[in-house]
């Protein structure tokens, strides 16, 4: 790190060596020595919401301090930002080769925000908050078009119809995000594979022939 990222100013004391289950109790803010917490099957309600991004050039530092402003803000006290940063063996594979196409991005920059049920009343404000930094980002991030993870579903990105069919014009606009032009094979895909739809969500593939109906169970 001294070497790579100097002006970072990381030394030995900053880091900790541990295994990967203790990095798992680190991640959920479990105390390291307390593994036995993992067998807690207490279940709370909790909300999430994740955005997502991946960035082509660097984010100048008044950039990263305007993000910074939004983790002191009351329904940031909860939230994470992630930075995974890619190139290397990644980027040597052509976007094409796999569904996923976001290899040649400088990194990913992603935001994670939770509430408790306590707080549910407040929902809005807590996604208020999530649409103001994911538009605060947009000088700063890749917007032809703006790419998401698809493991991080956003469903304020777009969304397939709840009833009747879905155009393949419709769904693109998540799509895109998504998977770029793969998007485009992985319907073909999908139509080949489930013409009749059977398996569907929020944002799933639409089969390019729609002439079918979808029926609601409920």
């Amino acid at each position: 790190m001294q070497e790579s990222f100097p002006e970072l100013g990381v030394v030995r004391e900053d880091c900790i060596e541990m295994s990967w289950i203790q990095s798992v109790l680190y991640f959920f803010g479990i105390p390291l020595d307390s593994p036995e917490n993992l067998l807690n099957r207490t279940i709370t309600k909790t909300y999430v919401k994740f955005t997502s991004n991946y960035v082509q050039t660097p984010i100048p530092a008044n950039g990263i301090e305007g993000i910074w402003k939004f983790y002191y803000e009351k329904e940031g006290e909860y939230s994470e930002v992630i930075m995974f940063p890619y190139g290397g063996r990644m980027a040597e594979i052509p976007e094409s080769e796999t569904p996923y196409p976001h290899r040649n991005s400088l990194f990913s920059l992603s935001h994670e925000l939770y509430w408790q049920e306590e707080e549910a009343q407040n929902t809005e404000k807590y996604l208020n908050w999530s649409s103001r930094i994911y538009n605060y980002l947009t000088p700063y991030v890749e917007n032809s078009p703006r790419a998401s993870y698809y493991n991080y579903r956003d469903l304020d990105l777009g969304v397939n119809n709840n009833y009747g069919n879905t155009s393949y014009a419709q769904a693109s606009v998540w799509g895109l995000k998504y998977f770029k032009n793969n998007f485009d094979r992985l319907v073909r895909v999908k139509t080949d594979v489930d013409p009749n739809n059977f398996f569907r969500n929020e944002q799933s593939f639409p089969p390019l022939d729609s002439r079918f109906t979808y029926v609601d169970e409920d």
